[in-house]
């Protein structure tokens, strides 16, 4: 039999969700043995083999889910779907925390769920956490995924910022995000050099989250753009710059697109004008989210992974993305 049979399209749909699966079963087995205090959540409420459990089921459901995206179902529903099931989850589990239900939260400490400290945190506390390893893991993994599938904000602000109106170019973006991530850090200084109760950053850090649930509730969905994730995040901010260390990329191929402007609603991060797609690759925005790809009448946008063809490193980029979002949602909580 001829090696690369093994490779054909009908068999490659086995091999998708089972690589996923694998992944998943990898990371999460390793969690679950090397971490004392039990961190999946059916461990907790049974003992001894509800964490396996809890591994084999969602290893399952990543398996199911990069079978249907990598067959082209939907891509954007089925993102859209996980993205908004791992945020009611990790807010689920944190609304039962405060109710009283412990076994819910993370190490039973409660943090605030406010992207930005993630970097305001660590500056202030002079201490690199959990969450800032984990932010920085994801990127060298899979690029910019924490801002299309991975942040417990931004599935809030997708669906807000949700609707067809073509949203406008936002004026001076650059320098807006860059002023509210300088804020950030310049904020955290201060209060770190002036030694400001933990407490009064604690609120500080709750008023900057505040403001940005503001931004969603009126900016994103007056402009139909995910202005908080797009402008006000400090977190996405580093995240547009940091990417371009991993190796996915995606482009748009000139030949092939005839400026028809379809894509542009489709896109809630700015990253599709005129002068983008000119210049044969989304702007610096971008979170490789696929939207804009079913959305192209000639298959013009593309991913791109070293030398492998475009499908497969679509198919490469799905994999690893929905892998890291199953894992999130079996670890994901304050």
């Amino acid at each position: 039999m001829n090696y690369f049979s093994y490779f054909s399209p009908m068999n490659q749909r086995f091999i998708n969700p089972f690589i996923g699966g694998m992944i998943v079963i990898f990371i999460l087995s390793i969690v679950h043995l090397m971490v004392d205090n039990p961190i999946l959540l059916a461990e907790r409420f049974f003992p001894g083999f509800g964490g396996w459990i809890e591994i084999m089921l969602i290893a399952f459901y990543a398996g199911f889910i990069i079978d249907r995206m990598t067959q082209g179902r939907n891509i954007s529903y089925w993102r859209r779907f996980t993205w908004s099931l791992f945020t009611i989850v990790f807010f689920s589990q944190l609304f039962l925390g405060l109710l009283g239900y412990e076994r819910f939260l993370m190490t039973g400490t409660l943090h605030l769920p406010v992207p930005a400290l993630i970097i305001g945190g660590s500056i202030y506390k002079l201490k690199i956490g959990f969450m800032p390893v984990l932010f920085l893991s994801t990127i060298i993994i899979s690029g910019p995924a924490w801002c299309s599938q991975l942040c417990y904000f931004g599935a809030i602000d997708l669906q807000v910022s949700k609707g067809g109106k073509k949203p406008k170019k936002v004026k001076h973006k650059n320098a807006l995000k860059m002023t509210f991530l300088l804020l950030v850090i310049a904020g955290a200084i201060l209060l770190r050099f002036f030694n400001i109760d933990y407490l009064v950053a604690a609120w500080a850090g709750a008023l900057f989250g505040l403001v940005g649930i503001g931004i969603i509730i009126f900016l994103s969905r007056k402009k139909r753009m995910m202005y908080h994730c797009t402008v006000y995040c400090p977190i996405g901010t580093i995240t547009q710059y940091l990417k371009y260390i991993n190796p996915f990329r995606m482009y748009i191929e000139p030949g092939a697109c005839t400026l028809c402007m379809h894509c542009k609603p489709h896109c809630k991060y700015d990253a599709l004008h005129t002068m983008d797609i000119k210049n044969g690759k989304p702007g610096i925005s971008c979170t490789y989210c696929g939207d804009c790809v079913s959305s192209c009448d000639t298959d013009a946008i593309k991913y791109k992974l070293f030398n492998l063809r475009d499908q497969r490193a679509q198919n490469a980029w799905i994999i690893v993305s929905i892998s890291l979002h199953a894992i999130f949602l079996a670890l994901g909580r304050i």
